[in-house]
């Protein structure tokens, strides 16, 4: 498994029924290859159907609650400019309760307008994606409250994340 498989079976769950893996790798920034590769690692792990064409969202999701921050581990840096992510980004922070003083958290972007304590985001091309992609950058923002986020915070990420999914009872 690899960090962009992650962004590979997000994208695919947004996206239309008639994806094509051109159009993910287009929209991810990955080549068509490593999105075929990538489904086929989600396909032995049972995290997408064997059609490679459906990602098993409850499964999905249960990775992302109890596995992810074990095998992709948000990894801090220094400060820097950059672009809100976890319980720092807006998809987040209309959902808590937080000071201006504290620390915002970011993925170093050039084109970024926040400080913030860095992490390095789940593969290079993922920022660059989620500035294009609205909706990409929200999944990707709640995944690093899955990695990062203190107890609530997950629990609020996860209920955002199991509506994106349209998962009820998860």
């Amino acid at each position: 498994m690899r960090p962009q498989d992650i962004a590979v079976l997000l994208k695919i769950i947004i996206s239309p029924s008639d994806w094509m893996n051109k159009d993910i790798a287009e929209v991810l920034l990955l080549s068509p290859s490593e999105i075929s590769y990538s489904l086929q690692r989600y396909a032995l792990a049972e995290l997408i159907d064997p059609s490679k064409r459906k990602v098993l969202r409850k499964t999905f999701l249960e990775f992302i609650r109890y596995g992810l921050s074990h095998v992709f581990p948000a990894i801090k840096g220094a400060i820097a400019i950059g672009v809100p992510t976890a319980f720092s980004s807006p998809v987040m922070s209309k959902h808590l309760m937080t000071n201006q003083s504290s620390e915002m958290v970011v993925w170093p972007y050039p084109e970024g307008e926040v400080k913030g304590e860095s992490i390095i985001p789940l593969y290079p091309n993922a920022v660059k994606a989620a500035v294009r992609d609205p909706e990409l950058y929200e999944l990707f923002a709640l995944v690093d409250t899955m990695r990062l986020g203190k107890v609530r915070e997950k629990e609020i990420a996860l209920n955002l994340l199991k509506e994106k999914f349209n998962i009820h009872h998860a």
